[in-house]
């Protein structure tokens, strides 16, 4: 049985509780993102997970993302040339149930290929809509394929103009030196 699922989710304007916006340390997660699904996350503190869990249930989300690298790593032109540059991410809230997770994880896909990790980098995001629940898969490609859905559906949602505003907000100018 296929289900399809709708390419665009949300009203036409964020509504409460969006958009939630959050910040924290990236901090080292499970390794699989990039290893095991070729799609590479920036995992949030344990912080940064409460205060998120205030607010929603566990699942998929999307909204805009930003790392601030402020170690000023001349080797890394990724973050030297996108500094503060805001982008795209879809984010896993939750068990991840086909990894039978014991910990709660908040795992951001920024869309964006990065040349190098950033752990320690703080990252901000604004959370502006539920793309579905969290669920359990039968194989790993399963999960890969709904995970690329995942991201064209965040994709088209963020195209709307009242969504496409956010990756201006104040929140990513604030702080900066």
């Amino acid at each position: 049985m296929t289900t399809t699922r709708p390419l665009i989710v949300g009203p036409e304007e964020p509504i409460s509780p969006y958009p939630i916006k959050l910040k924290g340390e990236v901090v080292q997660g499970f390794g699989r993102g990039s290893k095991e699904l070729g799609i590479p996350t920036a995992n949030l503190s344990e912080d940064a997970i409460k205060t998120l869990c205030h607010d929603v249930n566990t699942g998929i989300y999307f909204g805009w993302a930003q790392i601030n690298n402020n170690n000023n790593d001349n080797d890394n032109k990724d973050n030297k040339d996108n500094e503060y540059r805001v982008y795209p991410m879809v984010m896993s809230l939750g068990w991840n149930p086909y990894y039978k997770n014991e910990k709660r994880s908040a795992e951001v896909h920024i869309i964006h290929k990065f040349s190098e990790d950033f752990y320690g980098a703080e990252l901000r995001v604004i959370v502006l809509g539920y793309v579905r629940p969290e669920k359990d898969y039968s194989s790993l490609d399963a999960l890969i394929k709904d995970i690329n859905l995942d991201i064209s559906v965040a994709l088209n949602s963020l195209d709307r103009t009242s969504y496409n505003t956010y990756k201006d907000d104040d929140f990513f100018l604030s702080d900066k030196s």
